[in-house]
């Protein structure tokens, strides 16, 4: 692969850092990258660039788990209406309150924390659950939604990547299984939870940053931003917890019987995106038909206040379309081949698997996704344990820590821009946050990798 195949992600970088303009960055990545494919071939690259990007959209949008994707996170938007405007969510937090379950910021950080665990069956279902549950709260207790951001987005993957009996584990499993090795894949695969150095270490930082109640970094700025808005009342009367609480967990348990009916009866094998869209639409119809009973709203205030909601959310839903769609066109380009081939072929036996979780991080930095850096690398990883005799579960763990470290990072992964949703919190703002966060954890992490070569090998 040429060199130049890095190029799109690092305008996207730029732009993002400079012009503060994440579509306007997403925009030009995917020209670039759609532009080089047509010098590749030959062809005018300007006016094929230009083509080739809107044929792209087009190509992802229509894609069924693409397109189950962008229609459950448009649907957030009318849920998060629904039991914003019914006044759910102030009686959800005063009823909290009163019950001692959320009496300080620690209670309320424990609890969107364990929310976010607790739901580890898929990690966008992780997010929006916790993000959901707990806005009203921090809006409460004068906390950032930018630390809401980061709990729920720190959260969901490093548990859904450890505790594995979900789409994760079966969509990592489905890539080990193509290879010949003396364990089997599933002993390889639950062997890693020990290893998954960065996963554990983030999931420890969430967890110091909220018993301590001490932020660092853009972070505090953040917060202390919050501290001197006076404004942060919950602006609709007190009504009924119900209104919020029996529609978050509608989605919640039909999320785990839709990964359940898609699977056959294994959650593992289900259908995330499947499941995840389903479940939204039947949250949604329970608010609606909640509503309708409780004599609120009429039909026609649902339809314009669902439309409503929809409309505050579609510029983060267009940067969740056009991460995938330059995630596709770097695919096609062979961005993230050309990082993993960064990985060299004489590195010191003590530095592939360390490299390696620092390749996956720079792979889904780069690309926005974790769960296509899986795919790149486990097919490069898993020759360097059969012919090196490298321990299969440690540097498969160095690759699913990667993944999810670079994309923790990424401004434009989907995943940021879901916790963004889920958080109300601005996606730059959520960015910036909780890098410096990610970049100490990742650092840990390479060091613990380095350690435990030097010890295994």
């Amino acid at each position: 692969m040429e060199w130049y195949s890095i190029l799109p992600p690092i305008i996207a970088i730029v732009v993002v850092f400079w012009r503060k303009e994440v579509i306007l960055a997403l925009i030009l990545a995917i020209f670039s990258a759609e532009a080089l494919l047509a010098y590749q071939k030959g062809s005018e690259f300007l006016f094929n660039g230009i083509i080739g990007s809107i044929e792209r959209v087009i190509e992802i949008a229509s894609s069924a788990g693409n397109a189950r994707i962008l229609i459950f996170s448009m649907l957030i938007g009318a849920l998060l209406a629904y039991i914003r405007n019914s006044g759910g969510v102030t009686a959800t937090v005063e009823m909290l309150i009163n019950k001692g379950v959320a009496k300080s910021k620690r209670q309320v950080g424990l609890l969107t924390m364990f929310t976010g665990i607790v739901v580890f069956i898929e990690s966008n279902l992780s997010v929006l659950a916790s993000g959901i549950l707990s806005r009203g709260l921090y809006d409460k207790f004068k906390m950032s939604r930018a630390r809401l951001a980061y709990v729920i987005d720190s959260t969901s993957a490093p548990i859904c990547i450890l505790i594995l009996l979900n789409g994760w584990g079966a969509f990592v499993l489905g890539l080990l299984s193509n290879y010949e090795l003396e364990e089997s894949a599933v002993s390889i695969l639950w062997g890693t939870i020990p290893f998954n150095f960065y996963a554990i270490i983030a999931l420890l930082i969430v967890t110091y940053t909220i018993v301590t109640d001490k932020v660092h970094g853009p972070m505090r700025d953040a917060e202390r931003e919050m501290q001197q808005n006076n404004d942060v009342s919950l602006p609709i009367p007190a009504s009924k917890a119900r209104f919020m609480l029996v529609p978050l967990c509608t989605m919640i348990f039909g999320m785990i019987g839709f990964m359940l009916w898609t699977g056959n009866g294994d959650i593992a094998a289900g259908s995330g995106s499947k499941s995840v869209l389903y479940a939204t639409v039947l949250a949604c119809m329970v608010a609606y038909f909640l509503l309708i009973s409780a004599k609120k709203y009429s039909h026609k205030e649902l339809v314009d206040e669902g439309f409503q909601g929809m409309g505050e959310i579609l510029p983060l839903v267009t940067i969740v379309l056009f991460s995938l769609t330059l995630g596709g066109s770097l695919k096609e380009l062979g961005t993230g081949i050309f990082v993993a081939n960064l990985v060299g072929d004489y590195l010191p036996l003590s530095l592939i698997v360390p490299v390696l979780f620092l390749a996956g991080g720079i792979m889904s930095f780069t690309t926005g996704t974790s769960w296509g850096t899986f795919a790149i690398l486990i097919p490069i990883g898993v020759p360097l344990i059969q012919t090196l005799g490298l321990p299969p579960s440690l540097v498969l763990a160095a690759i699913l820590g990667g993944g999810v470290f670079g994309d923790h990072c990424s401004p434009i992964s989907d995943t940021t821009a879901v916790s963004s949703i889920a958080s109300g919190c601005d996606l730059l703002t959520h960015v910036r946050t909780q890098m410096p966060y990610a970049l100490f954890g990742g650092a840990l992490a390479f060091i613990a990798y380095f350690i435990a070569s030097l010890i295994m090998l």
